[in-house]
């Protein structure tokens, strides 16, 4: 018989600012969203908690949290599309933030004039959600899948707090990042993304296999993944290395364009080769911010292209209002 577990009041892990530090108060969280009470069970330590290997409660959860936290009234997302972790993205958006912040005299620039590019949106639409209720930002999402901004631009058009806020932007070629989507003279303070991590259909499935092993203790023989994912969202060919890589050199082009571009990188042996592309493009700036929920570490990486002058231009023009 298991003994019953201490948990520590905050996750302190997390963002100083995000919602999430608090363990899930699913009686509050049951209330906003009938439809969650069916997944969660009492655990192991008697704490409630959900299967957090299915599916359908993850949805349930996620739809509930958005709820609660972000005034969204209406979410839903295709079968099998990605069901991310809520707090894991709400950190990168209050860390996107703190970042801008550091460039602004220690002031997060808010409002809808100041906007942010959303490299693979995907169908939740999540960063854009979490961006716009916590700093009023205004989005630009881009995605290879066109049945992903179908549903994204569902979510934006059943909720009014995003009318007006987000807009959506087909990326025709699946090896381009920016080109066909940030348009010429075109302004934007900070671009987010969530890279496709592994190199193949093959790596994906073996390591969601690997992970449900580790974290179960036992070999499942038909894996479920847990936060769901297309092809397109999970693998692409050089897997997050090179994806990250073709990033930076057409950033480049786009260095006039941008405050700072930024993306999380999950695996750490990537990192050598993706400084090596940011000193062969001469990014001015370059820093490293750690992430960490859980177990697991991560980091985003963010460059600028900007001279200090260019810098306080940006500054002047764009955020002083703020």
């Amino acid at each position: 018989m298991k003994t019953s577990k201490k948990h520590p009041k905050t996750k302190s892990n997390l963002h100083p600012k995000s919602k999430h530090r608090e363990r899930y108060n699913f009686e509050k969280l049951i209330k906003i969203h009938t439809e969650l009470a069916e997944f969660v069970k009492k655990n192991d330590y008697g704490d409630e908690s959900i299967d957090f290997f299915n599916p359908k409660a993850i949805t349930a959860l996620n739809t509930a949290l958005l709820k609660h936290f972000y005034d969204i009234k209406f979410w839903e997302i295709p079968e099998n599309y990605l069901c991310p972790p809520i707090p894991g993205r709400a950190d990168y958006i209050h860390h996107a933030a703190q970042l801008l912040g550091e460039s602004n005299y220690g002031k997060a620039p808010i409002g809808n004039h100041v906007k942010c590019l959303d490299v693979g949106v995907g169908a939740n639409c999540i960063y854009p959600i979490i961006g716009n209720n916590e700093y009023d930002w205004s989005f630009i999402g881009s995605d290879i899948d066109e049945k992903a901004i179908e549903n994204a631009q569902e979510i934006v058009n059943q909720n009014n707090s995003l009318k007006g806020n987000v807009e959506f932007r087909l990326q025709a070629k699946s090896k381009d990042v920016f080109y066909g989507v940030i348009s010429k003279d075109e302004q934007i303070d900070i671009t987010i993304c969530n890279p496709p991590f592994h190199a193949s259909a093959e790596e994906a499935a073996a390591g969601t296999e690997r992970k449900i092993k580790n974290l179960k203790g036992k070999r499942d023989l038909a894996p479920v993944k847990n936060f769901g994912g297309q092809n397109t969202e999970l693998w692409c060919e050089g897997g997050e290395n090179k994806f990250v890589r073709n990033m930076v050199r057409e950033s480049k082009k786009f260095a006039s364009s941008c405050f700072w571009f930024t993306t999380l990188v999950s695996k750490q042996s990537n990192l050598k080769s993706i400084y090596k592309s940011l000193e062969n493009e001469k990014a001015i700036e370059v820093k490293t911010i750690a992430m960490g929920q859980g177990n697991k570490t991560s980091r985003i990486v963010a460059w600028t292209f900007l001279t200090p002058s260019e810098q306080k231009e940006w500054r002047e023009t764009r955020w002083k209002k703020s």
